[in-house]
């Protein structure tokens, strides 16, 4: 970083250093701190000398947070210069929209090594705070971003609101959902568990007027990835959610290709599109220098699972069951071999990872967001000899073997360690089947005698579908009629609406609030509600069965956000209500 440059501080902002995660290189300077109430600029700083004139950039591609720590965020944007060559690059963050409270101000450079993308580890932030950030080539600058740091391990929390999104499909329609969520101004962040972009060339997996994917061929190469997440990265309503709030992502098949697992893919031809390895390299390198991702280390792009602490009221954590540790998929449903403990859905380094932050947990509840369906789907249940062969042998009819119903050991080895360890206040996010789902986990759900008479370990949430589609019509209804005949431990089934999961967590309960949109097809109709379908269902502290039907949750008011409607005004003080 250019030694001329210092950063300023004040009270809102820092407290130790700012560290870069550079995917376009550069490196972090010292910070000094300062703790008064009012912005101070640094003592003794040297003047600044004159400039060359800034290159000539854009920034098309909008702004975006992830990864949220109590001291830190990920800061993200990409430059789109007119020339080729190395880019200087400002970023300021803030304690106001306007911009005009500085926390620090600091340089890094934008290069095509990185394909132009910036990506700053923002530290040394005060917990539980909003903060706005603006990225700036000479006088180019970036939109403002929003974002927030989470509250400390020990911070007691008695709230937290956040939606849950997957499978955005650009060629099947807009982004209604995304726009959607945008404008649910009260949110604390946003998970994103997967297909958040896809690999198929034009016609081939939709092919909505106006939104053929970039480049116009399948992505192979990393090239091909880049010019992908670059179309995304340019929708506008995938640019609000980004801009408000920050996301905490995980990659599924979609991202590299499609029912990827470690050695190879379903949809990956060696022949054609040479060595999986490579193919799975570039998609990981590009999937990080697109999304604001903080990696394990520096240039790791292979490792992605890891943990979030919301305070003492939530920990979150963030699972791998695609590309990481994943053997082949079965191709017949009843295969016995599914029950093999030989075959898993992740490593056994990833599954201590799991097992240690559940054990150690000093949370309330204990979220687990991953891509693939947990919890049993079977057509019909075959009587079980003896206890072990039903847990490990479960429900042989299972019918989807890219979920955990492929890796039935790994699958009750969790649920064994939940049951062993009396942990309680397990609750399962997932994504990928475009479909929603709320269901209570048992290790044998079907035995009617058995494990529905008992505490359920867990529950599951599965979001809809951002864009991708769902069942047909009729299909789709009929699917959640028979579904739960046959999975009475499944309580909640629509199979076709594209939506989101607000999730509303208290310390009496974590609560799915299921939100479909009217449109994804007309413009004009993007982010509107479709009320009539709206579900709510929620667990209590201490057991994990469904309750349908509850009321919604009370929005909050964050003055933070960008379209935060006015405040209403206390009749005796005349300041501004809060809640």
């Amino acid at each position: 970083m250019d030694s001329k440059r210092r950063v300023v501080i004040q009270a809102l902002g820092a407290g130790g250093t700012l560290a870069l995660a550079g995917c376009g290189g550069g490196s972090s300077s010292s910070v000094a701190t300062n703790n008064s109430s009012t912005p101070t600029p640094t003592p003794n700083l040297p003047e600044e000398q004159p400039e060359t004139a800034a290159p000539k950039v854009s920034f098309v591609h909008g702004v975006a947070s992830g990864d949220p720590l109590s001291d830190r965020v990920i800061l993200w944007t990409r430059v789109t210069p007119e020339q080729e060559g190395d880019i200087p690059v400002r970023l300021t963050v803030a304690a106001d929209q306007a911009m005009s409270q500085p926390v620090a101000v600091y340089t890094t450079t934008a290069s095509a090594a990185g394909d132009y993308c910036v990506k700053i580890d923002a530290d040394g932030l005060q917990a539980d705070r909003w903060y706005y950030y603006q990225f700036a080539v000479g006088d180019q600058t970036s939109p403002v971003g929003r974002t927030r740091t989470f509250p400390a391990s020990s911070d007691f929390m008695d709230r937290a609101r956040f939606a849950v999104v997957s499978c955005a499909n650009y060629p099947f329609g807009f982004f209604s959902v995304y726009r959607a969520v945008a404008e649910r101004s009260d949110l604390d962040f946003v998970v994103h568990l997967g297909d958040y972009l896809y690999e198929y060339g034009p016609g081939e997996y939709g092919d909505f007027p106006e939104r053929d994917p970039l480049p116009p061929q399948e992505m192979v190469s990393l090239a091909d990835y880049r010019a992908r997440h670059a179309q995304y990265k340019t929708d506008e309503d995938l640019q609000a959610v980004h801009q408000q709030f920050p996301m905490i992502a995980v990659w599924d098949d979609h991202e590299s290709t499609d029912n990827s697992y470690r050695d190879g893919a379903e949809n990956h031809q060696p022949l054609t599109e040479g060595d999986w390895q490579t193919r799975k390299a570039v998609s990981q390198q590009a999937y990080f220098e697109w999304l604001p991702i903080r990696p394990r280390e520096p240039g790791n792009f292979s490792v992605i699972y890891r943990q979030f602490q919301f305070g003492d009221l939530i920990d979150l954590t963030m699972l791998d069951t695609r590309l990481e540790g994943r053997d082949e998929q079965l191709t017949v449903p009843l295969d016995p071999a599914r029950n093999s403990e030989d075959r898993h859905l992740i490593s056994a380094e990833q599954m201590d990872f799991l097992l240690g932050s559940l054990t150690r947990s000093t949370a309330h509840w204990r979220f687990i967001g991953q891509q693939v369906m947990f919890g049993q789907l079977n057509i019909a249940e075959l009587p079980a000899l003896t206890e072990d062969q039903a847990q490990l042998r479960s429900n042989l009819s299972a019918i989807n073997m890219d979920q955990w119903d492929g890796y039935a050991a790994d699958r009750l080895k969790i649920l064994n360690h939940i049951d062993d360890n009396h942990i309680d206040n397990v609750v399962v996010l997932t994504g990928d089947i475009h479909t929603s789902w709320a269901s209570e986990i048992y290790r044998n759900p079907s035995t009617l005698l058995g494990d529905l008479f008992d505490k359920p370990l867990a529950a599951e949430f599965v979001t809809p579908a951002v864009t991708s589609p769902g069942f047909p019509d009729g299909a789709a209804e009929l699917a959640g009629i028979l579904i739960p005949v046959a999975n009475p431990h499944i309580r909640y089934v629509e199979a076709k609406s594209r939506g989101f999961i607000l999730v509303d967590v208290t310390r009496a309960r974590a609560q799915a609030e299921f939100y479909y949109v009217q449109s994804i097809e007309s413009y004009d109709l993007r982010g509107q509600i479709d009320n009539s379908k709206t579900k709510v269902v929620a667990v209590n502290s201490g057991d994990s069965r469904i309750i349908e039907d509850g009321p919604v949750s009370r929005p909050r008011t964050l003055r933070t956000a960008f379209n935060h409607p006015p405040l209403p005004l206390n009749a005796v003080t005349g300041k501004e209500v809060l809640s």
